[in-house]
């Protein structure tokens, strides 16, 4: 079976895809992104208990929606001309600072295991 840090990478980028599915379905009046909003976070989703079977609950979760958050900024940020400050790339780059620790600190103590 595929490493679960892997797996992790997969439900984030899953999570963005369905994040972003929802700004582009303009209120859910356009029917592809729309769909896709369920089909990405279902696929995301059912990823999650595989992944939480070798990484601890907390650190998989908080990991998941760190990376999910700074992704889906960046990707306001630059495709959809949203408002940035350094405020805002500041506290984003805490957040991303944070999910990395949080992934050293899972290695650390369960030895790279995944």
């Amino acid at each position: 079976m595929m490493n679960s840090w892997v797996l992790l990478g997969l439900a984030i980028l899953l999570e963005v895809a369905g994040t972003t599915s929802m700004k582009l379905s303009d209120g859910m009046q356009k029917v592809f992104p729309t769909v896709m909003i369920f089909v990405f976070y279902a696929m995301a989703f059912t990823l999650m208990p595989f992944i939480m079977k070798k990484i601890e609950m907390s650190t998989v979760y908080a990991i998941w929606t760190g990376a999910g958050t700074v992704m889906v900024t960046f990707i306001g940020i630059v495709y959809f001309s949203e408002s940035s400050n350094l405020l805002k790339l500041g506290s984003i780059a805490l957040i991303g600072f944070g999910v990395i620790g949080l992934h050293m600190a899972e290695r650390a103590t369960h030895g790279g295991i995944g």
